[in-house]
């Protein structure tokens, strides 16, 4: 995914990034960095609500059950398969 203006830091980085930066596993200059890129791009920051809406709605509902790790792969593989079925 691209929306084609350019950025310091690359669309498809800040989204391959985006769970670790929701999970607060990133250092601050990679926060600062996608927080800026999230500000700067609409395609982008229309991607990451999504994922975060998905992400509370799965924690709101799941608790603190821990996530099979062959679930957790099957969902990050249809993500990155529906990902490039639209060309990003």
């Amino acid at each position: 995914m691209s929306c084609g203006d350019p950025h310091d830091t690359d669309c498809r980085d800040v989204l391959d990034k985006v769970y670790t930066y929701l999970d607060g596993e990133l250092g601050a200059g990679d926060c600062a960095d996608i927080r800026q890129h999230l500000d700067e791009c609409g395609p982008c920051l229309q991607e990451f609500g999504l994922e975060k809406a998905v992400k509370q709605l799965v924690a709101k509902h799941c608790g603190c059950d821990p996530v099979p790790t062959d679930l957790r792969a099957k969902v990050l593989e249809r993500i990155a398969q529906v990902r490039q079925d639209l060309g990003e």
